[in-house]
């Protein structure tokens, strides 16, 4: 299976980044095939412009820079997002990747009518996230847990019919202890492993 993990975090010696490496492992320790997007490493630019806004439901998107995201997103038949849960959601730079490289004639069809939106990555049959959090899981299921709904609801509706989907996430991140981070990615290793 070819898994495209796309990863956010913008410190590079993060607690995510010690997840990224563990789902890696994970993913080709199962013979897969793992390919990574490192948003911040590359400086991806998650700002939409007025012109690419303009054109946004006429075409796919026609700037260069996001030619080879393209290409990793139509590759891919698997998708591991890790990202850390800021302000209960995705941080900014994810949520303009998705914005700009989940675009028309990429990731659906659309012409014009309500009921026109036509999914076009069927290929993708699993979709998980890896994330840490501030806050303790109940407060986040409060509040309504909208990165996780972006993904794992709206991303998924243009995926395969049957696409399996899994969510891991370590609450109460700001009071974390050595012990809590190690079981954790433990925990990351053994169900990647088994997805």
């Amino acid at each position: 299976m070819k898994v495209l993990v796309i990863y956010c975090h913008p410190v590079e010696d993060s607690f995510c980044a010690a997840l990224r490496d563990v789902a890696v492992e994970a993913i080709e320790a199962k013979g897969c095939e793992a390919r990574v997007i490192d948003l911040y490493a590359e400086n991806f630019d998650p700002v939409m412009r007025a012109e690419e806004r303009r054109r946004y439901n006429e075409q796919a998107p026609g700037d260069p820079a996001l030619r080879p995201h393209i290409e990793l997103v139509q590759w891919a038949e698997a998708l591991v997002f890790i990202y850390p849960t800021w302000w209960y959601g995705l941080p900014a730079m994810l949520k303009g990747w998705l914005d700009r490289v989940w675009a028309k004639d990429v990731a659906f069809t659309f012409n014009g009518t309500r009921q026109s939106i036509e999914p076009l990555m069927g290929q993708v049959e699993k979709i998980a996230i890896v994330t840490t959090c501030g806050a303790p899981w109940w407060w986040s299921i409060i509040v309504g847990q909208p990165g996780r709904k972006t993904i794992l609801r709206g991303i998924r509706a243009l995926c395969g019919w049957r696409c399996k989907t899994l969510y891991l996430a370590h609450y109460m991140m700001d009071s974390a202890t050595p012990e809590s981070r190690a079981a954790f990615l433990k925990k990351v290793r053994r169900r990647l492993e088994r997805f």
